[in-house]
């Protein structure tokens, strides 16, 4: 099954009603095939494209992901990127600003939890609580600003041109985010949170707030499509992605990333021509510890070590390993084929011994 990712974004111009979209999953899609062959599948071939990424330390993706409240962030999260080193990876949660946030622009937070180049970065929530959260509950008044902003009745417009354009500026800047808003429907939602507050191992997810917030369904869904409209682009899209069936929200969530570094497209960077020196030093050295019998690893260790030493770039250490694996390689078939010459000798000799 190839997933079409366009039937979920949202290009520029187009009208969003939430109401009228699924939050169900595609029934077209076998939930058998999606758990068991494609999204195993697909989870591989993230691990792969990370390692890329990183390597290259050019660029990076940013994945944000809004919803209501138990519209699965958290586990799409831990189920998509099972598979990638988490050391690649640059997880920021957005609760509630603290004072000295507050004591701050709203981007401010933001700006300080983007990702180095090289990362896949998660964003669970994001600015766009600054958009919808802080608008419905007109928490901008309370907030440290002089009453000529609080008052301006231009304010969410002007938030959503400045969000724009700071995510131009990131993209600019090789820093592609993709936003996902996890559609979920409030029947599925009470299922998610009545499971909260009876399972025991689910307790420490339930919040009162969730209840609290929950009465304003129709409104955060009213404001959620208006500020998708107003900043989907065509740098930084936003896809409407169906939450009721975890199974189904997290295979689509995975092919978005997985198609967005296809279109980054990272690639292992070439060595640099001092590596390359460096790299012939170690093939002299492994081929005289292989002359004079000598214990390869110990010596191959030596040099890694003195490659590092030498502050190596990330990328060039890794296209060291990689080539020093190749030469253990050659090294094998090497000693594969003096064992036979050696077998070969052997039988030789005992044909003529038996002669004599």
């Amino acid at each position: 099954m190839k997933l079409d990712i366009e039937k979920f974004r949202v290009k520029p111009g187009d009208k969003v009603d939430l109401a009228a979209i699924s939050t169900k999953a595609d029934p077209k899609a076998d939930k058998n095939e999606v758990e068991n062959t494609l999204f195993p599948a697909l989870k591989s071939h993230l691990e792969s494209l990370q390692e890329k990424l990183w390597a290259e330390n050019k660029q990076s993706i940013i994945l944000v992901l809004q919803g209501m409240d138990a519209a699965g962030k958290d586990s799409t999260v831990r189920h998509v990127f099972t598979e990638v080193d988490p050391a690649g990876m640059w997880i920021a949660s957005f609760k509630a600003p603290t004072v000295i946030e507050k004591d701050h622009d709203y981007l401010w937070r933001v700006n300080r939890a983007l990702p180095p180049r090289g990362m896949i970065g998660v964003f669970n929530r994001s600015h766009y609580e600054d958009v919808v959260t802080v608008r419905l509950h007109n928490y901008i008044k309370d907030r440290q600003l002089p009453d000529e902003i609080k008052n301006d009745e231009h304010l969410w417009d002007e938030r959503f041109d400045q969000i724009r354009n700071w995510e131009k500026y990131l993209r600019q800047n090789a820093f592609r985010m993709v936003k996902i808003f996890l559609h979920v429907s409030k029947d599925e939602q009470q299922k998610r949170l009545t499971d909260r507050l009876f399972n025991e191992e689910k307790h420490y997810k339930f919040s009162l707030s969730d209840l609290e917030e929950r009465r304003y369904w129709p409104e955060y869904q009213k404001l959620y499509a208006e500020t998708i409209e107003e900043t989907t682009t065509e740098h930084s899209p936003w896809y409407i992605v169906p939450a009721d069936n975890k199974w189904y929200l997290r295979y689509v969530v995975g092919t978005i990333v997985e198609q967005t570094l296809e279109a980054m497209n990272p690639k292992f960077p070439p060595l640099s021509d001092e590596t390359k020196a460096k790299l012939g030093e170690l093939r002299n050295l492994l081929t005289l510890a292989k002359d004079l019998n000598l214990d390869s690893k110990t010596v191959e260790k030596k040099v890694i070590s003195q490659v590092i030493a030498k502050d190596a770039a990330p990328a060039e250490a890794h296209a060291l390993v990689e080539a020093v694996k190749e030469i253990e390689e050659v090294q094998k078939e090497e000693k594969k084929d003096d064992s036979k010459k050696g077998d070969k000798k052997d039988k030789d000799g005992k044909k003529d011994d038996k002669k004599h």
